[in-house]
């Protein structure tokens, strides 16, 4: 299986002039840095890229600086061995390289499965932000045929090497549009574009399973009740993937969160309505004390 190239499919990248590679942890990384100010980890969801905040990213940056990267064995990120896309194991290849970049993060900002790392990271002591913004986070344990499918059918699927050629080869403009609006989300064609770029290749697909199979949220959900970051959990009405209802169920977990629900939008709703979810991250950073107030636009205070 090889990887998406950075000279071919990433030629026309959204914010490809704010992109580098860096090695840390036996994997070669790609990552955004934008803008200046406190710092923004951003941190997508399985199967995304760092194309998820071709228009988040830019709008945070007029008040922080953003390090945005791709996941292990997405996007242009190296793929790692298969015990490496666990939770845990994500959350240090993740601290290891902030290390090499010496980055220490204000603020952490994760979509989905993102969210949960971000968490894992502060529980296991590997990032020191002063609060983590959830957008749609996927913290709990899926029931149901959910549960089933990222228990036992994710990971034989993943064990099966011809798999992911197959997803890649059947992923057509008409199926890539029936998995994002199986979320709740509506996005541009662009957006559209780009998630067909990654899905067309097997690298990108095999690593989205890998998490799917390696994935254990019974452990995070135990722990959350012990983490100390502050944390503002950001749900959405229409989301099909996530839940609204789990980002309230956390709050009550976890002593001090606050939970907000945004209407109108599924689970892509920073790629939905990025102007608006942004002035939420704001406005909770400015409570935090991570912005002063005099670096938070007006919309947000």
């Amino acid at each position: 299986m090889s990887a998406l190239h950075w000279d071919r499919e990433g030629l026309d990248w959204p914010n490809r002039a704010a992109s580098k590679f860096v090695s840390a942890g036996g994997l070669r990384w790609h990552i955004e840095d934008m803008g200046s100010g406190p710092i923004a980890l951003l941190l997508h969801g399985t199967g995304a890229s760092t194309h998820s905040w071709r228009r988040f990213g830019p709008i945070l940056a007029s008040r922080f600086r953003v390090i945005a990267l791709d996941l292990p064995g997405h996007g242009f990120t190296e793929a790692p061995r298969a015990s490496h896309l666990s939770l845990p194991q994500m959350a240090q290849s993740i601290a290891t390289l902030l290390g090499v970049l010496n980055i220490k993060p204000d603020i952490g900002i994760g979509h989905s499965a993102g969210a949960a790392i971000l968490c894992r990271m502060a529980l296991d002591h590997r990032l020191d932000a002063k609060a983590i913004i959830s957008l749609n986070g996927a913290y709990l344990p899926f029931g149901g045929p959910a549960n089933q499918f990222f228990g036992g059918i994710a990971k034989l699927l993943f064990l099966n090497p011809f798999v992911p050629t197959m997803f890649s080869w059947s992923a057509d403009a008409g199926m890539v549009r029936r998995l994002i609006t199986g979320t709740g989300s509506e996005i541009d064609p662009e957006g559209l574009a780009l998630y067909g770029r990654l899905f067309r290749n097997s690298t990108h697909t095999a690593s989205a399973l890998g998490m799917m199979a390696n994935w254990d949220l019974e452990a995070l959900s135990k722990d959350l009740p012990k983490l100390k970051t502050k944390l503002t959990l950001i749900a959405a009405s229409n989301d099909k993937a996530v839940p609204a209802d789990v980002a309230f169920k956390v709050q009550d977990m976890v002593p001090g969160s606050k939970a907000i629900l945004l209407r109108g939008v599924g689970h892509l709703a920073h790629e939905e309505k990025p102007a608006e979810v942004a002035e939420f991250v704001f406005s909770e950073a400015a409570r935090y004390g991570i912005l002063t107030k005099e670096n938070v636009p007006e919309a947000a205070e």
